[in-house]
């Protein structure tokens, strides 16, 4: 199985992006992992909320393959221990050609989007930076690649 995230505009960060990096790095030990950005849209102030969600949608849209499965990192997902997400992965390894993360804009997905997605995720009942969840994530799903193997990254 591949695993893609789609991330809404660049990592701004350099400690983030350096951690998220080498999260990358380590999770290719695991599995074919990709990160795809699509660039931040121009000119957003006179966009409202919706049209930027719109179009932001249209460009994660675009970047799906029909049989991929997406999952949306969304603050109304269902949350998981690291345990419990290691054994989802694992479930969906069997059944899934392609899984596709997402994490959205500042302010959410699209209908469409929310339309097309097959599960969504939350990280945690608290509110994250956008920058900050994208290290989060990628932490994570090396850390469910290692509860997969049963190696020692992770302790009870």
């Amino acid at each position: 199985m591949k695993v893609t995230l789609i991330l809404v505009g660049k990592t701004t960060d350099k400690h983030f992006d350096a951690g998220i990096s080498d999260y990358a790095n380590r999770i290719k030990h695991y599995l074919p992992f990709e990160i795809d950005v699509i660039p931040e849209l121009k000119n957003t102030k006179s966009l409202s909320k919706e049209q930027q969600k719109e179009k932001e949608g249209d460009q994660i849209l675009k970047l799906l393959g029909s049989g991929d499965t997406v999952v949306l990192l969304d603050e109304h997902g269902k949350e998981m221990r690291s345990i419990e997400f290691a054994q989802w992965l694992q479930k969906k390894q069997a059944v899934a050609k392609t899984l596709v993360f997402v994490i959205g804009g500042p302010y959410g997905f699209s209908p469409k989007v929310y339309s097309r997605a097959d599960a969504k995720i939350s990280l945690s009942k608290m509110t994250f930076s956008h920058q900050m969840v994208r290290l989060i994530f990628t932490e994570q799903l090396y850390r469910a690649c290692t509860i997969s193997k049963g190696e020692p990254y992770h302790h009870e």
